[in-house]
């Protein structure tokens, strides 16, 4: 591990002056490609100067034991040998953390697609829930909230909406939401006043680049029609809305948000990227495909990766039995102790895996 963080620290240097050499901070892709990379290095290299430096005076404070020493001094450099092996301690397990893989969409801005799955016109209504749940969270990181495609149903929820979110580390932080999540409450249409169960179904898409996966225009069919519903007044006026189809796979993504036809291709070919990449990494990593595919689910009751449970004010995240009686905070937008919660199971699962090896 050590040489490993060692090698770092030397290019973390070699960064350094590069960064400072004319050809490149003239050089608009390089100076972007390195400043990345050794901001990507900063947290790492940090934490391993202060474990160097602790070591060192963890070292120090032990020769100082041969030494002549008066009782009180020698209690003063026991209780420092004590304090910075816990230090060295933190710092190693910090270290281990930060070497694990990294996943090379983290830093992403990401796309969201909420339906209504089991439940009828409960489970639109929850999907509007959840879509108000995670546009509040991404205000409160401070990042835009893009509204790409909705379909709304008659009683104010959603069969389907899809969104982007753009900020950075947004994929990092919501890319944990993927999966079926399930509401029991009684509904405001039940006059008996029973408990019932909905579920609807996320899925966390990373936003993909141009090089990321390569769409010709030939393998795209582009239809175009009148804008309906929410947004959609000038539906007698222009053909805005926009339908792209992937040839090759079947993909369908349609956008009318915008007025502008331009605007609407724009964001439905994100979307359409951002799924025919998740298609082709699908096929390419069967486990991958494994895992996204139980994470998602079909909707049913039964698949569920959390549960919203109203009459006792309680949110339970399944893969990791996690539960809190925070309903009302958590549908506001208040999810990163959920998140935090679920980023250190998968540091663990990850640094297990590692010891395993």
């Amino acid at each position: 591990m050590y040489d490993r963080l060692q090698s770092l620290e030397d290019r973390y240097e070699e960064l350094s002056q590069l960064l400072c050499d004319p050809a490149i901070t003239n050089d608009p892709k390089k100076l972007r490609e390195y400043s990345k990379e050794q901001s990507d290095l900063e947290d790492t290299v940090v934490a391993y100067r202060e474990y160097k430096e602790v070591t060192e005076q963890l070292d120090d404070a032990k020769s100082m034991l041969e030494d002549k020493l008066d009782d009180e001094m020698r209690e003063m450099v026991k209780l420092e040998i004590s304090e910075l092996t816990e230090s060295k301690e933190e710092l190693e397990g910090r270290l281990q953390i930060l070497l694990l893989p990294k996943d090379p969409n983290d830093e992403k801005n990401v796309i969201f697609e909420i339906r209504g799955a089991a439940g009828g016109d409960e489970a639109a209504l929850f999907a509007g829930d959840l879509f108000k749940m995670y546009t509040r969270y991404a205000e409160s990181q401070g990042w835009k909230i893009d509204v790409i495609e909705e379909s709304a149903n008659d009683v104010g929820g959603y069969k389907e909406v899809v969104f982007q979110i753009n900020g950075n580390g947004a994929y990092s932080r919501l890319k944990y939401e993927s999966g079926a999540h399930r509401v029991q409450r009684i509904p405001t249409t039940e006059s008996g006043g029973r408990i019932h169960t909905s579920t609807a179904t996320v899925a966390v898409l990373p936003e993909v680049e141009d090089i990321d996966v390569e769409i010709h225009d030939k393998d795209v069919r582009v239809d175009v029609f009148y804008a309906s519903g929410a947004g959609g007044q000038h539906v007698n006026t222009t053909q805005s809305a926009v339908r792209l189809t992937h040839l090759p796979t079947g993909i369908v993504v349609s956008c009318q948000d915008e007025k502008s036809q331009h605007k609407n291709k724009d964001k439905a070919m994100k979307v359409l990227r951002a799924r025919v990449y998740d298609k082709y990494q699908q096929e390419a990593q069967s486990e991958y495909a494994s895992i996204r595919k139980s994470a998602v689910g079909t909707g049913d009751r039964s698949e569920r990766i959390r549960t919203y449970n109203f009459p006792q004010s309680r949110v339970t995240d399944h893969r990791i039995n996690l539960t809190l009686h925070k309903l009302d905070q958590v549908l506001n937008g208040e999810l990163d102790e959920i998140i935090d919660a679920l980023n250190v199971h998968e540091q663990a699962e990850m640094l297990k895996k590692v010891e395993e090896s």
